[in-house]
């Protein structure tokens, strides 16, 4: 326990601009959700350390965007290398700060890293073209460049990974950044930009703010005339108000959004490979994910046998505080979260849902809820919502038909999940699926190497892989004579 209390002891709580530490206006606390103690008091950026912080990126890009691509990818990869070797370190960070547990932090800490190593590599793959015209008249050269200042905004739920997947690509094309992370979780993002800094990201290229209240001061950013990219991880709701106000000077948006995702459990199914996979999709970060499964179809001849299997191994998961040994759920980022997964429940089972394990907010201090299996009717309330909590409502289908049908019936299409034993089918499925992601037999497919992003209102552009790059570049063609 010493050793924990020294780690938060030496976090840094300031405001990075301009390659200094900054203290802002006022400080902000930033508490431990699973007993609502004080962790840290983290300083709060006044109008002028906004400004300061878009006048330091708009100087660096500069030289920044001239700056060779290798020496950008090996900052990068110094950066991932730092993150890795410190990995135990940032994981008691972002599971005192969160309330995840230490499986589930130490996981995102190492994936969160991995965009810095991949991006690094990117950085010197920026393509190009050169060719001869159709009519011969001249050549057609086509380059690509930095885009310019960009403004990177990050949720509370993957308080490292979403912070490395906007940094990594950003700094690899040569772009400038300021940084706005979540207020439950600022810890995290703070402790990734000091290992920036330590592996010599010049001052200025990146930048970390922290606005409350956070509307107003990001608006005022997005008008600056120097700030042209904005890329945002969080709700749609947030998400839209955002494209709203960004369209006025028509910046250029990424966004990943909120998800519904459909975990389809189809009548040839292996159904403990299932269960295990739907505890994976389902448990990651205790359900507090865009990516986590929410609504459950499973086919009606492995329905029963499904549901008690999933009750049974949900109902097993030790719930404690994220640090302390054994933990398999941890809190939620706060009590007003919980809650929120909470009202939920309840209003499911008001409209007829049958709880088969878990469903009551337990006594006692701390944002924890038990995992909770629900059998609910196709048009039950819960699956027009995104929980992001450990609650999984099971839906019996009668086709694969039907299960499409219901899969697709939401506004959102961020991912999908097919268990099946009939690879055909499953493919089959998976094209029919209204979803920018599909994981076919497998709990979790996130990957730094693999593109990211969703259909309808689950977010435009894409995140990680080859594409991850291409939102951080503008495509110029310029014609030669010959």
């Amino acid at each position: 326990m010493g050793g924990r209390m020294l780690i938060f002891m030496q976090l840094k709580t300031q405001l990075y601009i301009d390659g200094k530490w900054v203290n802002g206006a006022s400080t902000l606390p930033v508490t431990d959700p699973s007993d609502d103690s004080v962790i840290a008091n983290v300083q709060v950026s006044s109008d002028k350390d906004c400004a300061d912080a878009v006048d330091a990126a708009a100087r660096a890009f500069k030289s920044w965007s001239k700056t060779a691509p290798r020496v950008r990818g090996e900052v990068l990869r110094k950066a991932f290398e730092i993150m890795v070797a410190e990995a135990d370190r940032l994981a008691e960070i972002v599971s005192k700060e969160n309330g995840k547990v230490l499986t589930d932090a130490k996981g995102e800490i190492l994936y969160a890293a991995e965009f810095f190593r991949w991006f690094s590599e990117e950085a010197v793959r920026i393509n190009g073209e050169f060719r001869s015209s159709p009519s011969g008249d001249k050549r057609i050269l086509v380059t690509k460049q930095p885009i310019g200042v960009s403004l990177l905004i990050t949720p509370w739920n993957f308080p490292a990974a979403m912070a490395t997947r906007k940094i990594g690509p950003a700094l690899a094309a040569g772009c400038t950044v300021i940084l706005k992370p979540a207020g439950e979780t600022p810890l995290t993002a703070i402790a990734i930009v000091e290992i920036l800094e330590r592996a010599g990201v010049p001052a200025g290229v990146v930048n970390l703010i922290l606005p409350t209240p956070t509307g107003p001061a990001i608006a005022k950013i997005l008008k600056d005339p120097r700030v042209v990219n904005l890329s945002f991880t969080g709700s749609t709701e947030v998400g839209r108000v955002l494209l709203k106000e960004a369209a006025d000077r028509v910046i250029r948006c990424s966004m990943e959004l909120g998800g519904n995702a459909p975990f389809l459990v189809l009548s040839d199914a292996n159904v403990d490979e299932a269960v295990s996979g739907a505890l994976l999709a389902k448990m990651r970060n205790g359900g507090a994910a865009c990516t986590a499964a929410n609504r459950f179809y499973v086919a009606k001849e492995l329905a029963e046998d499904f549901t008690s299997k999933l009750a049974a191994a949900m109902s097993q998961l030790k719930m404690a505080p994220g640090t302390s040994t054994g933990a398999q759920l941890g809190a939620s980022v706060s009590v007003k979260e919980r809650n929120k997964i909470a009202e939920l429940v309840d209003s499911s089972v008001s409209a007829g849902a049958v709880v088969k394990t878990g469903g009551k907010t337990p006594d006692g201090t701390g944002a924890f809820y038990p995992a909770t299996v629900l059998t609910v009717k196709n048009d039950n309330p819960i699956l027009a919502q995104e929980i992001f909590g450990p609650v999984a409502p099971i839906v019996i289908t009668s086709s694969d038909e039907e299960a499409i049908e219901l899969a697709n019936a939401t506004e959102f299409g961020l991912i999908a999940y097919v268990y099946s034993g009939d690879l055909k089918r499953a493919i089959k499925v998976a094209e029919a699926l209204e979803s920018g992601m599909v994981a076919i037999n497998k709990g979790v497919i996130s990957d730094p190497a693999a593109q990211f992003g969703g259909f309808k209102q689950s977010g435009l552009g894409r995140e990680g892989g080859f594409a991850g790059i291409e939102e951080f570049l503008e495509t110029k063609y310029i014609g030669v004579e010959i």
